[in-house]
């Protein structure tokens, strides 16, 4: 049976049979739903350097100046924002739509390689990048707070134990701790008189948010 002689010997039933189609395909394209957030893969990728005991007007005019320099010569930026915090920077860059993830990592690494040079020589490690989605939203909180543990062993603890076991259950990307307690340590400043010399605590602030505190005292 030859389907196309039907179609060929009978004009008029052709014609109505692709009006129908024409219908119906437009009335089927204007009724397609349509998502107000459609979900969308920006190439993103976040940069981070750390340097432990800095203060964050260190950390943005040390660490993150320099990054951001060296960062601007890349092609394909649509927008670069940074976060500077006690110790650590954070630095994200999203490229436009039409560039590939893959090559804009490449030049990153580039970036980071050309502006060791501008950092200080203390880093304890150089500055890593990964690859985000920020369509990517953290999910879940936890809070850990104790009466009777120092915050140092908390923070410890939260580090090495929890992070580690959360970060093992199938479809978690990534793991933040933040609020750290750290010891604080003392260091010799310039003298502040003679046979003194000056010692400045310096650390993180606390989870209640207070700034870090100084003290003087006279060396024996």
């Amino acid at each position: 049976m030859n389907i196309s002689r039907i179609f060929i010997e009978r004009p008029v039933m052709t014609t109505l049979v692709m009006a129908a189609f024409i219908i119906f395909g437009v009335f089927g394209y204007l009724n397609l739903p349509v998502s107000d957030l459609p979900k969308m893969d920006f190439p993103t990728i976040n940069v981070g350097c750390n340097l432990p005991g800095a203060d964050p007007e260190t950390v943005a005019s040390a660490l993150a100046a320099p990054l951001e320099n060296a960062f601007s010569t890349i092609n394909g930026i649509d927008s670069m924002t940074s976060s500077s915090r006690q110790g650590m920077t954070n630095i994200s860059i999203q490229f436009n739509l039409d560039r590939n993830i893959d090559a804009a990592a490449q030049d990153v690494q580039a970036a980071i390689s050309g502006a060791l040079r501008a950092l200080p020589r203390n880093l304890p490690v150089p500055p890593t990048f990964r690859k985000v989605n920020p369509t990517d939203q953290p999910i879940i909180f936890i809070a850990m707070w104790s009466d009777t543990v120092k915050p140092s062993q908390l923070d410890e603890y939260a580090e090495t134990m929890l992070a580690r076991q959360l970060s093992t259950i199938d479809g978690v990307a990534q793991v933040d701790v933040g609020g750290r307690g750290q010891i604080c340590g003392a260091h010799p400043g310039r003298p502040f008189r003679p046979g003194g010399a000056q010692y400045r605590l310096r650390c993180p602030a606390n989870r209640r948010g207070r700034p870090p505190t100084s003290t003087k005292r006279p060396a024996r």
